[in-house]
């Protein structure tokens, strides 16, 4: 069963940090829901697929997901 990341323990800031900074930063408020949204794919495709295979829009989905992450870390260490 597919299980969506914990971006908050991935991240190493704790969730009530990136939520107070987030109600300030648009772009890290975007980043966020982009990020939901793309894992939320991920989740989608990989219940479809039932993990016997990783088929290519699903490795694309992920390293979005993982490009997108990396702009939050960057966000986060920007305003800090």
């Amino acid at each position: 069963m597919p299980v969506s990341h914990d971006l908050y323990q991935d991240l190493h800031y704790p969730r009530e940090i990136v939520q107070q900074r987030r109600q300030h930063d648009k772009d890290l408020d975007r980043l966020l829901d982009d990020y939901t949204d793309i894992d939320n794919q991920v989740l989608a495709a990989e219940a479809i697929s039932a993990g016997n295979f990783e088929d290519d829009d699903l490795r694309r989905l992920k390293e979005r997901r993982l490009s997108i992450k990396f702009m939050i870390e960057r966000q986060l260490e920007r305003k800090a």
